[in-house]
């Protein structure tokens, strides 16, 4: 039976990360985003809610990808589960990158006037392209560390021989909340001095516990029992979250050290996922036709929406053709309009269905 409250999560969660990256396009807080601040407001209060979702909307979806990989490993090899994984992961986030994301890359560095400081520095056009290459990965970064875990996952796999899996199904609830501890100490290690998104011990930790905890029923049974609880809980954290580190500390940078390698940031990553996911698994375990249309499209959402909140940012906020309200409206119908909309073009081309999504071409008079 298809576990309907992760795609609910996926989708959902997606819709936020949208949400966000509209007002990080625009936010006023020192994080680098895109056009910066474009209001004459002392305080753009509504930043807050950067702050809000910003520590759990990724970790929750390393989680459900750990879930889902472990529906999926008990159907397939892992040879199979690797190439699945190299399709779905790894050729959108390279080929796809030189086939069409460049596009993102140009709009990314045109915000800071890139072109002509390097055709200054007498850079060749070949090395400008690479770097417009490299600039477009953009929000692929996700798909670059999953691909990653899930080798790390196939060889843990052969080395454990599946105890560690049976150790997880028992895992009892105080347990559960005592992985924060882990998690913190997680979020100390492998993180990216230039990128700070490549946080490769912190979300490996939580694909990891994504795969042998949550993907056992005996354990999100457990957790559908307090799931009020933990949505309480979670909800508490993120608003103190918000409180401490934009009204009370003026504005901290929330992407970068130290503030995420703190405990309340990790807090947040953690009891917020597990907010999502207990709340989903009680109250969001369903399907009907507007949340399967929704989860369909969720990774072309992903892949395509920024490349539409930047590109009006670039257009009209940039040199300040329309007023602020108006640029924040564009960019948000943009994000949904390019993503939902990209992805029904591309999802059709051939080549393009595959290189932009990972989606192979299917056979004809082949069951599933």
């Amino acid at each position: 039976m298809r576990k309907h409250y992760l795609d609910n999560i996926r989708w959902v969660t997606v819709v936020v990360v949208v949400l966000y990256h509209v007002f990080y396009m625009y936010n006023a807080e020192g994080v680098l985003g895109g056009a910066g601040k474009i209001t004459d407001l002392s305080i753009q209060h509504y930043d807050a809610f950067q702050y809000l979702v910003y520590p759990w909307i990724m970790p929750v979806l390393y989680i459900v990808a750990g879930i889902s990989s472990r529906i999926v490993l008990d159907k397939h090899s892992a040879k199979e589960y690797i190439r699945s994984r190299t399709r779905k992961l790894l050729v959108p986030s390279t080929i796809g990158v030189f086939v069409f994301h460049v596009v993102q890359g140009y709009v990314s560095m045109s915000f800071g006037d890139a072109f002509t400081a390097l055709a200054n520095e007498g850079v060749p056009a070949p090395v400008i392209y690479l770097i417009m290459v490299a600039s477009g990965s953009g929000v692929l970064w996700f798909c670059h560390l999953l691909w990653i875990y899930s080798l790390i996952l196939v060889l843990i796999r052969k080395i454990e021989k599946g105890h560690l899996l049976n150790l997880g199904a028992k895992t009892p609830l105080w347990l559960v909340i005592l992985f924060f501890f882990p998690l913190w100490g997680a979020a100390q290690i492998l993180n990216a001095s230039i990128i700070s998104v490549y946080r490769f011990g912190y979300y490996l930790a939580f694909f990891l516990i994504g795969y042998y905890v949550f993907s056992n029923d005996q354990v999100i049974e457990k957790l559908k029992k307090y799931a009020v609880f933990f949505i309480a809980f979670g909800s508490a954290l993120c608003i103190a979250f918000a409180v401490l580190y934009f009204w009370v500390r003026g504005g901290m940078n929330f992407a970068d050290n130290p503030v995420n390698r703190g405990p309340l940031y990790v807090a947040c990553s953690y009891f917020g996922s597990l907010a999502m996911i207990a709340g989903f698994a009680r109250f969001g375990d369903f399907s009907n036709r507007f949340t399967s249309w929704m989860s369909k499209r969720s990774f072309g959402l992903y892949v395509f929406h920024y490349l539409g909140i930047s590109s009006m940012a670039l257009i009209f906020a940039k040199p300040m053709l329309l007023p602020a309200p108006l640029c924040y409206i564009i960019s948000l119908t943009a994000g949904f309009a390019f993503g939902y909309g990209l992805y029904e073009i591309f999802s059709r081309i051939p080549f393009y269905r595959w290189a932009l999504l990972g989606i192979k071409k299917e056979k004809k008079n082949v069951q599933r």
